[in-house]
């Protein structure tokens, strides 16, 4: 099974395409587990006070809470030390959290503008 990151912006676009979630990425990576890290939770709470249909409690329900990393204070830091550590790809769609994970020889998994999702320097197998 197959861990995935879940960035804020990632997320957001994931609920803007009307994607199935499931199926989405079952889809694309097979069965997965969506982690949340609390401070990617704290950016999408205080997102959703002016956007609508983040659907919120659906990923508090499909995903794990963990644990912000000690000693770092960037979100993007901590996604791409969890992702290089743990070989999980991040759901995202910023630009420069992608290429950072790239360059750091990270995964990452977006939707693209055909509202599909997308698997993005991981190798089949890993």
């Amino acid at each position: 099974m197959m861990r995935v990151l879940v960035d804020a912006c990632g997320w957001a676009a994931l609920m803007d395409a009307k994607l199935n979630v499931d199926s989405a990425l079952i889809g694309v990576i097979g069965e997965f587990e969506l982690i949340l890290m609390e401070r990617v939770k704290e950016e999408l709470d205080e997102l959703s006070k002016t956007k609508r249909n983040l659907l919120l409690s659906l990923l508090e329900v499909k995903s794990t809470l963990v644990a912000n990393i000690n000693g770092l204070s960037h979100t993007d830091d901590m996604l791409i030390k969890m992702s290089i550590e743990n070989s999980w790809p991040v759901l995202t769609v910023d630009r420069e959290l992608k290429e950072r994970l790239i360059n750091s020889g990270g995964s990452y998994i977006e939707v693209t503008s055909r509202k599909i999702l997308k698997l993005i320097g991981l190798r089949k197998g890993e």
